[in-house]
């Protein structure tokens, strides 16, 4: 690979299989620093998977798998995660949870040097995740969009290099999900963060992205199989709308949409691998 400063991510060849089961097929993609990816997929396409294997949680049956130029290795703090349920410790208050993570990486005697520094950093944290005047409350007295809020502050205050999001608006009720989203958007110009988010929802992903990455296991290669691992079948560049989610009710915003839910989500519609849409710059194929 040659060397890209700009570059974060770099997935090549890597393959996943569970047994017998070929869950990725060869999946090559670049995350260039700063860039909001998104992932969509048709349900059991191995989305979360995949997420996975960026995480260090599992490792790739084959390939690889590089941040910044390293091979990834088991989690660590380049990382941060955000789920779809709250990763909050129910009996911890907000400002234990957001500190949580800085708290265990260090000696008692280096803590007690550092608290006070650390403290006005979470606090700092919590101020641009808008949950100020919170932090001595506990997760059961916050709402879901408060409580993913805190997780998001939990993960950037070990300022990962890349921020890893699986389905995480999954559980807000429509309204709470448009709100978070917009204020995800905003969080991620101020601090130009390198955001991996995978989702099952392809409106949320063509509204957040400015890259989006279809998977999916409906496509045809020529074998005459019917069961195929999942590949990356469609890479598009997204323009960045962030003022008003009426962007999702845009004609050109509907067009692109189907044209995705075609490309990745419909079994009947097999594209050849030749006929990928690969189009964007980063974009390759081994």
């Amino acid at each position: 690979m040659e060397k890209e400063t700009s570059l974060t991510l770099h997935i090549e060849d890597v393959y996943k299989s569970y047994g017998e089961k070929l869950v990725l097929n060869d999946v090559d993609l670049k995350v260039r620093a700063g860039e909001f990816c998104t992932v969509v997929g048709p349900s059991g396409c191995g989305k979360s998977t995949l997420l996975r294997l960026v995480l260090g949680q599992e490792a790739a049956s084959s390939g690889t798998i590089l941040l910044d130029g390293a091979p990834i290795g088991f989690p660590n703090r380049d990382r941060g995660i955000v789920y779809q349920r709250y990763s909050l410790y129910p009996h911890l208050s907000v400002l234990d949870n957001v500190l949580i993570g800085k708290r265990l990486e260090r000696s008692y005697f280096a803590w007690r040097r550092e608290r006070v520094a650390i403290r006005d950093e979470a606090l700092e944290f919590l101020k641009k995740v808008r949950l100020s005047g919170h932090e001595n409350k506990y997760p059961h007295e916050l709402s879901g969009g408060m409580q993913q809020r805190v997780a998001i502050a939990q993960a950037l205050i070990m300022r990962p290099k890349i921020l890893l999001m699986d389905e995480p608006f999954g559980a807000l009720d429509p309204l709470t999900r448009e709100d978070v989203q917009l204020f995800l958007l905003e969080l991620w110009q101020e601090m130009q963060m390198t955001i991996f988010f995978v989702t099952h929802d392809l409106e949320e992903a063509m509204f957040m992205g400015t890259r989006l990455f279809v998977l999916s296991q409906f496509y045809s290669d020529g074998s005459g199989a019917d069961v195929r691992g999942a590949k990356i079948v469609a890479d598009h560049a997204l323009p960045r709308r962030i003022t008003s989610t009426f962007a999702k009710d845009d004609p050109e915003f509907l067009a692109l949409r189907e044209q995705i839910r075609q490309e990745g989500f419909e079994p009947e519609y097999l594209q050849h691998v030749k006929d990928f849409n690969l189009k964007h710059p980063d974009s390759f194929s081994t």
